[in-house]
């Protein structure tokens, strides 16, 4: 089974090799920064315009920053803006840029790089491996940086008890060059189109819609993705805090293993798909997400007074489960989707995509909020639960067929 690491070519591990490499200092920079504001100011208000400086800039310029990887050299793109990251980071340091707005400001900036960065990535990877690759390629890419997710906290927190942000940004700076080098010796070519005007980056931002719009397959794929995404993002976000926290009155340290926990099943469903099932995870994809919901739905009995001392064991065992069963969701829902984009609207496409997820996701917090008081958890999960379980099983009944299929071909651009 390791003769299948070896198969995936230079370039991919190149690839690879410099994220991982990235996400390290990202990962201990993240952990940072909210100690650091909170030590300073002790304001969640300013933790939460710290999120929204994060947030909001990308959903503006994601639109564009697909045009920008689909018309220009994505590889220069890649290693070029990690290194503007470097710098950037340096910059902070070297000019004692430590004050609560000049951090937003480089929160901001850092976004908006990011977006363009992602938009360059997301249209490169696919073309590293071979299509029936893909599937493990992606579940290797992302239990590296579930690694770095587990042991990130911990470094983070211990890096900046030793040195404090300043620390914490230099060796994230690091990592940015250090990911940029190994993403030079990348080979990837491909023909580029420079933009010869404005209202061509309005015409190519519409086509990276119009092209969702001309495949039924993957419009249904796309649609279920985003209904499924609005529907049961409040439930990680607001809801299972508000459990954990409020209802279940658990430590600060037990809180942070819950996301340990759905962070160790990921782990283990990458594991599985990288080393055992490949591209056959794809055809698991409906049984996945039938047990995913289920999992998620017994959040709903967690407070149940028959579990008494067992309320948090149980808790954990549904994230380990829940964790595990999103990846064998996840990973074939994005290999489906980036075989069948083809290169030229591939970026566009995924901005696209990201941007309604991004739209999309809020309304739903927006909702679940106010309710919480009044409601308790269980009912709020079970309302959420309920209605993607019956989503799905409209889509499994109605749609199998196109779903289980995209990807199979490659999807042609229409003009």
């Amino acid at each position: 089974m390791f003769d299948n690491f070896r198969g995936m070519g230079r370039s991919f591990w190149l690839y690879t090799t410099g994220r991982w490499i990235s996400q390290a200092g990202w990962v201990i920079q993240d952990v940072a920064v909210p100690l650091y504001v909170l030590d300073k100011t002790g304001s969640g208000a300013m933790m939460s315009l710290f999120v929204m400086a994060e947030l909001i800039p990308r959903l503006l310029v994601n639109p564009i920053a697909g045009v920008i990887g689909d018309r220009y050299d994505r590889k220069k793109l890649m290693y070029g803006l990690d290194i503007a990251r470097g710098v950037l980071l340096f910059g902070v340091i070297a000019f004692n840029l430590l004050g609560i707005y000049q951090l937003l400001a480089v929160q901001m900036a850092m976004s908006i790089i990011g977006a363009f960065f992602s938009a360059g990535i997301v249209g490169m990877f696919p073309d590293l491996v071979e299509k029936e690759q893909l599937a493990r390629a992606n579940s290797i890419l992302q239990s590296g940086g579930q690694v770095l997710r587990i042991l990130g906290p911990i470094l983070g927190g211990l890096i900046y008890a030793l040195g404090g942000l300043r620390l914490a940004i230099l060796i994230n700076a690091v990592s940015f060059f250090g990911s940029g080098l190994f993403e030079i010796l990348i080979e990837y070519h491909r023909e580029t189109r420079e933009l010869s005007g404005l209202a061509e980056i309005w015409e190519d931002m519409v086509e990276g819609f119009r092209f969702m719009r001309s495949s039924r397959s993957v419009l249904i794929l796309v649609s279920f993705g985003i209904l499924l995404n609005t529907l049961l993002n409040p439930i990680f976000a607001v809801v299972l805090p508000y459990l954990t926290r409020i209802e279940l009155g658990l430590s600060a340290i037990q809180f942070g293993s819950i996301g340990t926990a759905a962070t160790l099943g990921a782990l283990a469903g990458n594991l599985l798909i990288a080393l055992k099932l490949g591209e056959r995870s794809e055809d698991f994809l409906f049984r996945a997400i039938f047990v995913q919901l289920f999992s998620i739905m017994c959040l709903a009995f967690v407070t149940h007074p028959a579990l008494g001392g067992f309320a948090y064991p149980f808790l954990l065992a549904v994230m380990v489960v829940g964790g595990f069963f999103n990846t064998l969701v996840n990973v074939p829902l994005f290999t489906k989707l980036q075989k069948a984009v083809p290169d030229e609207v591939r970026s566009r496409f995924f901005t696209a995509m990201e941007t309604i997820m991004l739209a999309t996701t809020p309304l739903g917090m927006a909702l679940v909020g106010p309710l919480l008081d009044a409601l308790g958890t269980s009912v709020i999960v079970l309302a959420l639960t309920i209605p993607s379980t019956l989503i799905t099983l409209y889509y499994y009944l109605r749609f199998r067929e196109a779903v289980i299929g995209v990807g199979s071909e490659l999807v042609g651009v229409v003009p």
